[in-house]
This record gives C-alpha cells, structure tokens and sequence, in this order.
C-alpha cells in the first residue's frame, strides 16, 4: 500500500490493567473506503480516538496525512482536527437549529466564509444528500433516515480530507441501513480525494462496500484487506466473527 493517509506503528494503549491496543500496526490508504470490524472491546472506537488525537498511546506513533500527531498540542490538534467530518451513530443534530442552520455550524466555527457564501454550500451538499430545499426544517420533522442524512451533510460541508463514520448504520431497518451504505459509497465516489473510515460490527456493509477492510483482534491487526481476502481466509478466528458463532478459537472478556 502506497503513502497511507493513516499509519500506526507499534501503538500501545493502556487503560489500568488492560491493554487495548498492543503494538497495533495499521495501514489505512487514502482516498478509500476502509471499514474497520472487531468485536465488542477490540478497540475500535479507541483506534478512531487516537486518529483524531483524543487519545494519544503509551507507546508508538500515529501519522496522519504526512504528519506525526502523537506530540500536538492542544493549539495543533484543534488546527489538525479540520481534516475531519464525522457522522455519529445518532446524527447527533442540535434539536434547537434548522437543518440549514446545523449543516451550516462548522462553517460558522471554522471559516471566515460570508453568509451568502455559507448558504450557497449549505444547499449544495444538501442537494449532494438527496434533501434539496430542506434548510428550514427542524430535526423533529424528519425521518431517521433522514436525520442521518443530515449529519453527513454537516459533516462534508467544510470538505474535509477525513470522514469517519462511527457505526452508523446501528439500529436502523435494513432498507434505511442500505440507504446509508449507498450513500457511503456515492459519497466516495463523488469526493475522489475523500478517505472514508468506518466503524461498524456490520458485516454485509464490509463485504458490500468496503474497499479495504480490517479486523481488530487482541489489540491488534487480524487481518487487513479486500472483501475478497476476507471471504476466502481460512483464519479460524476470522471464520468464527463471520459465522456469528460462540464456539472456536475467539476469546470473550
């Protein structure tokens, strides 16, 4: 893999008495869809805290987009962190703002961008979303789907070179679920610079629109891949997570 966006080399991270990450090396290439699996525990959300240095390790190094982000201050991780857009498992949208005004929040927060201008945007990457001319209603007149929609929007609008998508197609149906995953992928598709992370335990998302996936296991890499590698591995770990079953070589906590 040629000049990862994102590279861990030897990360440990220590809560108390459990180590969470074990000298986890981990590649993750730009411009991709990456979907990172792991059962419950395996340090997913803790690998996306140190990707966006809310966390930083006991040991190693986290480089992102060419830069080594284990020693930025707070100066620098505030600067470093508009890299990134990000959708929450719930949409998270302020109840109090209109759609417009939520999708508009992180130009307001990290531009200098004229009111017009930011408004221009705004119904752009709304249009991007499928809810064209939508900036006026309030989050408790829509749909979940919908609400999900919105937060991507929030989370696209300033352009950001990173979207991390933290489980979220996790209590949805399955017809709104494979909306999400749609648009995952036409988002991808649209923004060709655009490295997409996400977090998920849903399987048929990494095999259906995944470009690189990776199962964390003990702390550390089980194996990273295309869906195809994961479908022919004749791992006994990786054929458990896939079978959904209790019986084999996976330990639970």
């Amino acid at each position: 893999m040629n000049d990862p966006m994102i590279k861990f080399q030897k990360v440990t991270k220590i809560f108390g008495k459990f180590r969470v990450l074990d000298e986890l090396d981990l590649d993750i290439p730009a411009g991709r869809i990456t979907l990172i699996l792991g059962k419950s525990g395996e340090g997913k959300s803790v690998t996306i805290k140190h990707i966006m240095g809310l966390l930083k390790p006991n040991s190693g190094t986290v480089n992102v987009d060419g830069e080594e982000i284990t020693h930025f201050d707070e100066k620098q991780l505030r600067e470093f962190r508009k890299k990134f857009g990000m959708l929450f498992q719930q949409a998270a949208l302020f109840d109090s703002m209109s759609v417009g005004e939520n999708v508009m929040f992180p130009l307001r927060e990290h531009t200098k961008m004229k009111l017009p201008e930011m408004e221009e945007q705004v119904a752009r990457i709304l249009k991007d979303v499928g809810l064209a001319g939508l900036e006026e209603k309030m989050p408790s007149e829509l749909s979940t789907g919908e609400k999900k929609r919105v937060g991507l929007a929030r989370a696209l609008v300033h352009k950001p070179k990173i979207i991390l998508y933290d489980e979220p197609t996790t209590g949805m149906d399955p017809i709104v679920s494979d909306m999400i995953d749609n648009l995952i992928v036409e988002v991808s598709k649209r923004e060709k610079d655009l490295t997409s992370i996400v977090i998920s335990h849903d399987l048929k998302a990494a095999l259906d629109i995944a470009d690189h996936v990776v199962m964390l296991y003990k702390g550390r890499v089980q194996l990273a891949g295309s869906p195809d590698d994961f479908r022919k591995s004749s791992d006994p770990v990786i054929r458990q997570f896939f079978a959904g079953k209790v019986e084999g070589p996976m330990e639970f906590f």
